[in-house]
């Protein structure tokens, strides 16, 4: 049988490395663990933690092709992050100009979500624990 530990990491690729940098470190707060990059491939990699914890490999490479991102597209999904206040969450994204979508109610949990878009319309949600 297959045992597997945990979800070591995603991998995104962005098309504007600058202001995927920005908004994965400084709007969701993850912090860089490693910056690198790498000439022969004209290409960022950067990686990034959440509470100490390695989760995202942020990637750039030139011309990436585009890709449907919205929630019901196949492929990933999304990528969601558990909030302590959906509400707080909210006001902060709006201070600094992200629309959310309208909250929602999981029908299993009852618990409230929403989503945003990141820099390349990759769904982002954010689910109250």
């Amino acid at each position: 049988m297959l045992t597997l530990n945990k979800v070591h990491h995603i991998a995104i690729l962005c098309s504007d490395y600058e202001k995927s940098k920005y908004f994965y470190t400084q709007i969701l707060g993850l912090t860089i663990i490693r910056e690198i990059y790498r000439e022969e491939r004209q290409s960022y990699k950067l990686d990034l933690a959440l509470n100490g914890s390695y989760v995202i490999e942020l990637f750039s490479f030139p011309n990436p092709p585009q890709r449907p991102s919205r929630p019901e597209a196949v492929g990933l999904r999304h990528l969601a992050f558990e909030v302590i206040n959906l509400d707080e969450t909210i006001a902060f994204l709006t201070a600094k100009n992200i629309e959310s979508e309208p909250i929602r109610i999981d029908e299993t949990t009852e618990k409230r979500f929403t989503f945003i878009a990141d820099p390349d319309l990759l769904p982002i949600e954010f689910y109250e624990r």
